[in-house]
């Protein structure tokens, strides 16, 4: 094999003038992002200082191109997953929309180093720029990357300081028996002159209603339409009453006059998940902590007939052969056991319904059944097919029926165990 090397030279094809490779002079497309993380009044002031320094400064600039100025009020910069300001302003980005972004500081941007790092590799594979003021960071400088690691980082300790900081404020307070409302979507109540809460008198008499009406006998879906009939508005100022707004109310101890605090913990500062306190924190019962709008001998009897219902639904559930048989033919989702009370003669009377019935604005229109017409249903149908002559037992039941759909207007189907089908007009 010979050891010298044969170059061959390929000649060019054109001929390169001085205008090839220089691109003519065009404006950058430049939008600016703005953040803050509460919505105080000073902060709220912040806020407007930054959009329309932005706004002034991208359009005094000739070889710019004023985008927008996208901007989160009120919005925790620990995740981008709720910021749609921000999140509006990436897609534009990545569609061909803006070429360059400037934002006052990492932690406005992102306190989350991960979503930080993600979001600026992203935007630099396209050749879009990210310049941090506070920094002095241009994320096409190659130099960038590491730099921007490490102040990203120091965000989100920051981050994590801060909320460690809050909680354990929120857990002082709590100790000393300091208690606070969350007074826009709670009824009843409003933050009074010396910072405890204050009884409303129009609310608490709503409040006063759903309590008597419990006891009146009246269930609580029956509640829930009566004060969606009469236009009453919810806590959160809703028109549709739902089962557990209504339940929350009634199973709430501050109408009593006393708050337990800690019911809930967030689990993670960066994912913001909130978990039911079941035992893993301290919780803290401050008793005659403000004026009751309910006697506390009646929320008492309240709570005992709330936890009556729910242990005879629980037995109902574990025992009743028909709990996960019949199903809805219009939303495919469970029939429940329910008690229904007539208020005329005092009779009760076990009745099956979809589950998404009666809760929430979109309520399923499938029919209600009573638990003494599905039983001379099936007898009915075993007879046709010649089955069984024998009485309903929930034994019987168990024995041959797979499942019920229940489609509208009543027609019931059923699919027994023996593989066949048969249908039943109610």
């Amino acid at each position: 094999m010979s050891s010298k090397k044969k170059i061959t030279v390929i000649a060019p094809k054109k001929q390169l003038s001085e205008s090839d490779g220089v691109t003519s002079a065009k404006k950058l497309r430049v939008a600016a992002y703005a953040r803050v993380s509460t919505e105080q009044d000073e902060q709220q002031s912040s806020y407007e200082a930054q959009v329309d320094y932005y706004t002034r400064y991208i359009q005094s600039n000739p070889d710019w191109e004023f985008v927008s100025v996208f901007s989160d009020e009120g919005i925790t910069g620990t995740s981008t997953k709720n910021r749609d300001g921000f999140n509006r302003m990436i897609d534009m980005a990545l569609s061909g929309g803006i070429d360059l972004i400037l934002t006052k500081s990492i932690s406005r941007f992102a306190r989350n180093t991960v979503d930080t790092l993600q979001t600026v590799r992203k935007l630099k594979a396209i050749g879009v720029e990210v310049i941090f003021e506070k920094e002095n960071l241009h994320t096409l400088d190659p130099k960038c990357e590491m730099i921007l690691t490490i102040f990203s980082s120091l965000a989100q300790e920051e981050s994590r300081s801060i909320s460690e900081n809050i909680r354990w404020g929120h857990r002082k307070s709590m100790a000393d028996g300091k208690i606070s409302l969350p007074y826009s979507s709670f009824l009843g109540y409003r933050k009074g002159a010396d910072g405890r809460p204050e009884i409303v008198e129009e609310e608490a008499a709503i409040v006063r209603k759903i309590y008597s009406m419990f006891l009146e006998d009246y269930t609580i879906n029956d509640i829930a339409r009566y004060l969606t009939s009469q236009s009453i508005p919810t806590p959160r100022g809703k028109t549709v009453w739902s089962v557990s707004t209504v339940r929350s109310i009634l199973s709430n101890e501050k109408y009593a006059g006393n708050a337990l605090l800690q019911k809930t913990y967030t689990v993670d500062y960066l994912t913001k998940e909130v978990r039911k306190n079941s035992g893993e924190l301290p919780q803290y019962l401050i008793e005659y902590s403000h004026d009751p709008i309910i006697d506390p001998e009646i929320f008492e009897r309240v709570q005992d007939k709330l936890k009556a219902q729910t242990s005879y639904r629980q037995k109902i559930r574990g025992n009743s052969p028909l709990s996960n048989t019949i199903i809805c033919g219009v939303c495919g989702g469970f029939y429940g056991h329910k008690v229904w009370h007539n208020h005329a003669n005092t009779e009760r009377y076990d009745v099956w319904y979809c589950n998404a019935k009666y809760d929430g604005v979109d309520k399923c229109p499938s029919p209600v059944l009573r638990e003494d017409e599905i039983r001379v249903a099936i007898e009915v149908v075993l007879r046709q097919l010649g089955k069984e002559r024998t009485k309903y037992t929930d034994a019987l039941w168990r024995k041959t029926v797979e499942k019920v759909t229940v489609h509208p207007g009543g027609k019931l189907e059923f699919q027994l165990k023996s593989g066949e089908t048969a249908f039943y007009q109610l």
